[in-house]
């Protein structure tokens, strides 16, 4: 319902009203009365009588203008089926108002029709243009549908248990008490609304029990609520003293709202007393808003600003001469209204003027070191089609806590919304491996971000582990086990903010046994490096760095084709290219041993061999006279797998002295 922040009537359409009731029946002057006042849903009901009275084809002009103020009604009660509907019957009977297109396409914006929408602004803007609020409107018409498509993580849900069969809005957090402005049947005033139809609002308050549970929501003890409507507060950072918004309504006069305050004792809340901001009595204040430093009020008033409702704030220390408007960042042409600082640097508030997805929409405004505010829309699910607006967090450091919509509801009633940002699921996780891709159990990882953070955990029995983490940042991590060399692996977590896992494996190098270089590749019957070995080589590179203190032996293997000597030679030639492509890469010469073995140590077949190869037994020697009980096509199987390369740690005290 947007009418709690629309109830002071534009002076304006109020004026034309009235002179143009003036010369005709006491109906229509009484309907300009009402809507003068701002008792809309009286207004509404009059009009209507009076626009089914009046003859289509005689009165023309005159059902033009009723067809245009009973949209204007139904706009103000956030009732934009019914706006959009009356605005097109005054179009029809030729109402010249020029911005009936305007107030036309914020009603189908606000239906969430956005083509039309867009139709009709550019229709506005071709006659005007150059009005910002169009063009600024008409921009976020363009953008709703992908807003509402690209829907962002928060999860928004409707908070039953605190609503009623009226409206329900405006949630503000006091401590772990829920305080909100309700229109239910149980309110004190037993006056009915002209300006919404409903009983007038009281602020109600929920609870929770030892057990954490919300309790239903009743009634604020003291003298708070009263005939009036009241509702829209916020609270000094020691949660004794109240603001909030009262709107006082007189027989005959204007209906306008003040901020009020109330205090505390004991469970007790008092009768409010008017805070005073200026001396200005035609204009309204409301929406009051304390800073969490209790330094600033900020507040909604109609003051002259940047037009519609501007967002103001004073210094509530020393009043005289602080009254500031926000500026040009914040308020436009629009309605900027129900602030709430998060911090004391971050504003969330509503508007209908900056780009959004129809209505009010919740924008959040981040201070700048320079002064200047970063304004970003919120998004859906936060924001819809409808009002969305009075948003309060539980606390500064969660994203999570309630607002208020009218989202769904035809009749414009507002209810409360809960709404959560989950933490996102950023996981890695993996397998920390022997050369031979068996577990090697309790190694430790250790993890280090460059956001400062630094985790530790011991691998499972299985080899496996896994560590959460943070979006977009850059981790080193570190893995290692009692007989074995270390491993790092570094990475960068994506930056998009969706649930994700990344797997990243450990393979460990033996200080006790040899390990197998894979993806090592010689010409044919040649030493020569082939150029897809580099990455294993790069690998070997990096572990001798990652372990500055060992020396290896890099021994080279041949199959049973050719004589020993021819084997002996060829696989030192081989072993040696390799060490040699170490040293290059920066390696200490000493460090490193070439041996050429040829065919006299042929492999011993381990539980990966024999998982890639099941023919072969485990621990099944592939010597001479074994391979040649095979068939040629495993005898070829058998020669792979002796033809191998690997590097043995021969000490690990390496300069260490």
């Amino acid at each position: 319902m947007r009418v709690f922040h629309r109830i002071t009537p534009i002076l304006y359409i109020a004026l034309v009203f009235i002179l143009a009731g003036g010369c005709r029946g006491p109906k229509l002057s009484v309907a300009d009365e009402q809507f003068a006042r701002g008792e809309y849903f009286d207004a509404s009901k009059t009009y209507r009588k009076i626009y089914n009275k009046m003859k289509p084809r005689e009165q023309r002009a005159e059902r033009a203008e009723v067809a245009f103020k009973m949209a204007e009604c139904h706009r103000l009660l956030g009732q934009d089926a019914r706006a959009a509907a009356a605005y097109q019957n005054a179009l029809r009977y030729g109402y010249p108002d020029s911005s009936i297109m305007l107030r036309l396409a914020q009603s189908q914006h606000g239906q969430g029709a956005y083509a039309q929408a867009v139709g009709t602004y550019e229709e506005y803007l071709a006659k005007f243009p150059g009005d910002r609020l169009a063009e600024r409107s008409l921009a976020g018409a363009r953008k709703a549908a992908e807003l509402k498509k690209n829907k962002t993580r928060y999860v928004v849900k409707n908070a039953t248990l605190f609503n009623s069969r009226r409206s329900d809005f405006s949630p503000m957090f006091n401590g772990d008490v829920l305080y909100f402005t309700t229109t239910n049947e149980k309110v004190k005033g037993t006056n009915r609304s002209e300006i919404t139809g409903m009983k007038r609002s009281d602020i109600w308050m929920a609870k929770k029990n030892e057990q954490g549970a919300w309790q239903r929501p009743e009634a604020v003890e003291g003298e708070l609520n009263s005939e009036w409507d009241e509702g829209i507060c916020s609270f000094s950072p020691d949660g004794s003293t109240m603001y909030l918004t009262r709107a006082v309504r007189k027989p005959g006069s204007n209906t306008g709202t003040d901020i009020y305050t109330s205090t505390r004792s004991d469970a007790q809340w008092s009768a409010p007393v008017k805070f005073e901001i200026t001396a200005d009595t035609i204009s309204s204040y409301g929406h009051p808003a304390v800073s969490p430093s209790g330094d600033w009020l900020y507040f909604t008033s109609d003051m002259p600003g940047n037009g519609g409702k501007d967002i103001w704030r004073i210094n509530l220390r020393e009043r005289a001469g602080s009254l500031e408007n926000l500026g040009e960042a914040i308020n436009t042409a629009g309605d900027e209204v129900f602030p709430y600082m998060l911090t004391d640097s971050i504003l969330l508030f509503s508007s209908d003027g900056h780009p959004g997805l129809g209505g009010l929409d919740i924008f959040r405004a981040t201070l700048s070191p320079s002064g200047g505010w970063l304004v970003e829309n919120m998004g859906s699910p936060v924001n819809s089609e409808g009002d969305d607006f009075g948003i309060t967090y539980a606390s500064p450091g969660k994203e999570a806590g309630y607002f208020s919509s009218n989202r769904g509801d035809g009749r414009g009633y507002d209810h409360l919304y809960s709404f959560e940002l989950p933490d996102l699921k950023i996981l890695i996780s993996g397998w920390v491996l022997d050369k031979d891709e068996e577990p090697v159990p309790n190694a430790i990882i250790r993890i280090v971000g460059n956001d400062g953070s630094n985790q530790k955990a011991i691998a499972k029995n299985d080899g496996s582990f896994s560590f959460p983490l943070q979006r977009g940042v850059s981790y080193v991590m570190l893995a290692g086990a009692k007989g074995y060399l270390n491993a790092k692996q570094e990475f960068t977590s994506d930056t998009a903010e969706e649930d994700a896992e990344y797997g990243i494996d450990f393979m460990l190098a033996s200080l006790s046994k040899p390990n197998i270089l894979e993806n090592i590749f010689y010409d044919f019957d040649k030493a020569t490096l082939r150029p897809e070995s580099k990455t294993a080589l790069d690998e070997l590179v990096q572990m001798l760095r990652d372990n500055p203190n060992i020396t290896i032996e890099m021994a080279s293997h041949t199959d049973r084709h050719g004589t020993d000597e021819y084997n002996i030679d060829l696989s030192h030639r081989r072993a040696s290219s390799v060490v040699d492509y170490l040293i290059e890469s920066g390696i200490a010469a000493d460090r490193l041993q070439a041996q050429g073995y040829g065919e006299s140590r042929p492999k011993v077949v381990t539980k990966r061999i024999n998982r890639e190869f099941p023919q072969f037994p485990e621990g099944q020697v592939l010597d001479e006279e074994y391979i040649l009980t095979l068939g040629e096509e495993d005898q070829d199987a058998a020669d792979q797998i002796n033809r191998r390369t690997e590097f043995q740690v021969l000490t690990f005290d390496y300069q260490m002295y």
